[in-house]
């Protein structure tokens, strides 16, 4: 997998698309994945729980897709299109933690079907999302 590494620290895998919340999403042919960014992961520290919604779920675009607990806070993750649950990441139940170790693999949230393909377009490219972070950071 290949990254833009911004500020010599955060990586932004360059094959997903980005919201200015830190979701990213990868779009396969008629399924999607989603998961937080290395950003975020960073900023929340030590994850020790996830809230995963229910498989059959449609989550509109900015809804509330779950939450990630960490020892420092509890922040929502948002749908970054309109999406259709078909798998979550039971792995997270157990092991929260994957997401810190592994934001863009084995830490992923949810899978799902999407809905509305024209929100794709509304989303940041890798490079969009790393200005973004950028901004953040220097605020």
């Amino acid at each position: 997998m290949e990254y833009i590494i911004v500020l010599g620290k955060y990586k932004v895998a360059k094959d997903r698309l980005y919201t200015k919340t830190h979701e990213w999403i990868k779009i396969l042919d008629n399924e999607a994945i989603v998961g937080i960014t290395d950003y975020a992961q960073q900023k929340l520290k030590n994850i020790v729980g996830v809230e995963l919604p229910e498989v059959g779920t449609v989550i509109e675009r900015g809804a509330r897709l779950g939450v990630v607990e960490s020892i420092k806070s509890v922040e929502d993750v948002y749908a970054p299109v309109t999406i259709k649950v078909t798998d979550v990441n039971k792995k997270l139940e157990e092991e929260p933690d994957l997401i810190n170790r592994d934001p863009y693999g084995d830490g992923w949230i949810v899978r799902g079907e999407v809905l509305n393909r024209d929100e794709v377009k509304e989303l940041l490219s890798p490079e969009e999302y790393a200005k973004h972070v950028e901004s953040e950071e220097h605020g």
